[in-house]
């Protein structure tokens, strides 16, 4: 095998008229060698095999069989090329199989990684993109069961994104996240963007669904959904999501509330993100400067969309129940009892209630994170009036006092005993009297 330095040489001494056997002579190489090397037959830095490659004689058959079948499993393959005499190790084939190329290539079952991608034109105030990430692992005081929930909305022309932290990915968080999202990206653009997700769009028509066009037509934008299997048509908000995951979540501390949190995503975006230097007509800029310039052509806000949040939540041991960083009361002894909360989004009340529909408590829902208690005066006094009523001051009973058998329990225990002497034990044997018998049958057998 000759190196990369070697094959230059053999190239320039025979340009300069040097025979074969004179170059082989002075790099100390055999003459069919250095021939093989300016033929192009050899690559410089690959050995060549001196013994036959094994898969060559069943190339064919295996080219045939997955042309016929091309998701055919490599094991069934194996199987057939083993009784017709193949000897070697499965990953040997599987390794020739990708080596010689022989699988041919199945677009629909391909991933976009590895092809030929167009640019697209993102024109600025035309399009925002959406996503939801799930965020494993949150801090056990979230009260989550699984992962957190992230939807992430970005701005392809300028790169701003923000994120809105979620209980779930339902329809009312859904509106909600996209609401306050918006608000945070400037204002609305002409198209919303997502995948098939089963909120906004059937996975399997990709038409929108009922409950979504009304949201679509209270904000006024045009819905745009990917083709199928490829996500990567909104990679702005994707490239977005691994940022999120990477560089922010990865580092939220166990002891930050959801609030904290939040606030703490929305200080990375500002600082971070927007800070990331882009170039323009040759200018270098940020991409919050482009940002400030594409809010100009984003349109406002209108009030929410009225799509009702339902959560639940356990009451705590003050007749209080937690939502979004505030605590509101509920009538006394219900600890540990789940209850509902609903939030129609857009007013300023909250309703607590049981799990069959009955409205317990009704307050005016504060800002979220406020760290507010709200207690209604009629739970206060009722609170007070069971705590109280349960007050004691009496000294704990000894544990260790003479209390033997009162007279009223030892007629109780007479009783019993009494009871056990006229009632026959089920192991007891029982004699029958058959002369009794007898007699009764004798006295119906006289006339009366």
């Amino acid at each position: 095998m000759l190196t990369q330095e070697d094959d230059v040489d053999v190239h320039a001494l025979h340009r300069q008229g040097w025979t074969i056997s004179a170059i082989a002579r002075h790099l100390g190489h055999d003459r069919k060698t250095i021939r093989a090397y300016l033929a192009g037959g050899r690559v410089a830095g690959q050995r060549a095999s001196s013994t036959l490659d094994p898969f060559e004689v069943f190339a064919g058959y295996c080219r045939q069989r997955l042309t016929d079948d091309p998701h055919l499993w490599a094991t069934t393959l194996f199987d057939e090329v083993v009784a017709l005499g193949f000897d070697r190790s499965y990953q040997s084939f599987t390794r020739d199989l990708r080596v010689h190329r022989v699988r041919p290539h199945c677009e629909p079952c391909t991933s976009s990684k590895g092809r030929d991608h167009a640019v697209i034109d993102h024109p600025a105030g035309q399009e925002t993109q959406w996503d939801w990430l799930e965020l494993p692992d949150p801090p056990a005081q979230w009260g989550l069961s699984g992962c957190a929930h992230l939807l992430v909305g970005a701005l392809p022309s300028s790169g701003r994104w923000r994120g809105f932290l979620a209980d779930a990915e339902d329809h009312a968080h859904l509106v909600e996240g996209l609401h306050l999202v918006s608000g945070r990206l400037g204002g609305l653009s002409k198209t919303w963007r997502f995948d098939r997700m089963a909120t906004v769009a059937s996975p399997n028509s990709g038409r929108v669904t009922a409950s979504f066009a009304g949201v679509a037509k209270h904000y006024g934008v045009h819905v745009a959904l990917c083709p199928p299997r490829h996500g990567n048509r909104k990679g702005t908000v994707e490239k977005a999501n691994d940022t999120a995951a990477q560089r922010w979540w990865r580092t939220v501390p166990d002891e930050f509330t959801v609030a904290q949190a939040q606030a703490s995503l929305d200080a990375f975006c500002a600082r971070t993100s927007d800070g990331r230097v882009r170039q323009r007509d040759g200018a270098p800029t940020t991409v919050g400067e482009l940002a400030a310039a594409e809010a100009l052509l984003l349109t406002p806000l209108p009030p929410s969309f009225p799509a009702t949040l339902t959560v639940t939540r356990v009451v705590s041991a003050q007749a209080l129940v937690a939502f979004r960083g505030n605590y509101y009361s509920v009538p006394p002894g219900l600890a540990g009892t789940v209850l509902t909360l609903t939030h129609r989004l857009g007013d300023a009340v909250l309703d607590v209630a049981t799990a069959g529909g009955m409205v317990l408590a009704r307050h005016r829902r504060e800002p979220d994170g406020a760290g507010v208690m709200v207690r209604d005066t009629v739970h206060v006094t009722a609170l007070q009036t069971a705590v109280l009523a349960a007050f004691n001051t009496d000294k704990p009973c000894h544990r260790k006092t003479r209390r033997p058998p009162t007279a009223a329990a030892l007629a109780e225990a007479e009783h019993l005993s009494s009871n056990r002497t006229r009632q026959p034990h089920h192991d007891d044997e029982v004699v029958v009297d058959l002369r009794r018998y007898a007699d009764a049958a004798q006295s119906r057998r006289v006339a009366p």
